[in-house]
């Protein structure tokens, strides 16, 4: 068998498994227009190769360098988008809107839903599955003055994401008493 019809075939043998391993999409907008209105704002995109490179320089020795580079060792990307303003309604809820119904997608589950009336504020947690494993994360938040946008695609170990909490940035989920949480 010559080398191009050998690659052709390898190709179209591993080409249902790489399909297969893709999360489904989610693109997030660059809310570019938002950054001079913003009291503050965060536009994190970080692809595989350079989480491969920070896990390099973590410390295997320090317990948390260690969980974190647990976590990262099997992730493709980590996009966020977080903004803060000095007045309510300073952003279209409907942009925010507009994310939150691409995770309504076949592929995507929602996993958490809380809804504030008095602090006007809706989290949702969305995840993406392949069979048993995690492909994606995807958390919107959202109150009149801020909102963040996080996408996580890889795999994802949920265990090894919880011991990161309250650590490298990583919040602990906290739950007023005013909030209504649906779990599905």
């Amino acid at each position: 068998m010559c080398a191009e019809k050998f690659v052709a075939f390898l190709v179209g043998l591993l080409a249902p498994l790489f399909a297969s391993a893709q999360p489904p999409q989610l693109t997030l907008p660059d809310f570019e227009h938002l950054q001079s209105r913003a009291v503050e704002s965060v536009d994190i995109h970080v692809g595989a190769f350079p989480l491969w490179l920070a896990a390099l320089f973590m410390d295997e020795d320090d317990p948390d360098d260690a969980d974190a580079r647990a976590v990262i060792k099997d992730l493709r990307g980590v996009h966020v988008r977080s903004y803060q303003f000095d007045s309510d309604d300073a952003y279209s809820r409907e942009e925010v809107e507009k994310v939150r119904r691409q995770l309504t997608s076949p592929g995507w589950q929602q996993v958490v839903r809380i809804r504030d009336r008095d602090q006007h504020s809706d989290v949702d947690v969305f995840i993406a599955t392949d069979g048993e494993k995690i492909s994606g994360i995807a958390v919107v938040a959202s109150e009149p003055r801020e909102f963040t946008i996080v996408h996580v695609v890889g795999n994802i170990d949920v265990d090894k994401l919880a011991r990161l909490q309250g650590n490298m940035g990583v919040p602990h989920l906290k739950l007023g008493a005013t909030s209504t949480v649906t779990a599905q």
